[in-house]
């Protein structure tokens, strides 16, 4: 019973997810990439707090795995805003 309680959290979050995203207005999405990036790096202090505990070998590889997608995931994400921010800058026509 407890499984199907989680499994409706994990759709409701996704479904709600995907509504807030889809109306944000494109001026907006800079920042917001900026605020994400902040909470997957947040996510990466956990994915580095399992890796370390040592409880098993089976802990120690889902926590580096962990790691290895979070740090992906913060370092494609800055690339992404960095390069949404250029589209901001004024081109030179020299």
């Amino acid at each position: 019973m407890e499984t199907i309680y989680l499994l409706f959290i994990v759709l409701l979050a996704a479904f709600l997810g995907f509504e807030l995203i889809r109306k944000v207005p494109a001026t907006l999405h800079t920042p917001l990439m900026s605020g994400s990036n902040a909470i997957s790096g947040i996510t990466l202090v956990g994915a580095l707090t399992a890796s370390g505990a040592g409880s098993s070998t089976l802990t120690t590889i889902l926590g580096t795995t962990a790691v290895a997608l979070a740090s992906i995931n913060v370092v494609g994400g800055y690339l992404v805003t960095d390069r949404m921010l250029g589209m901001f800058k004024k081109k030179d026509n020299s």
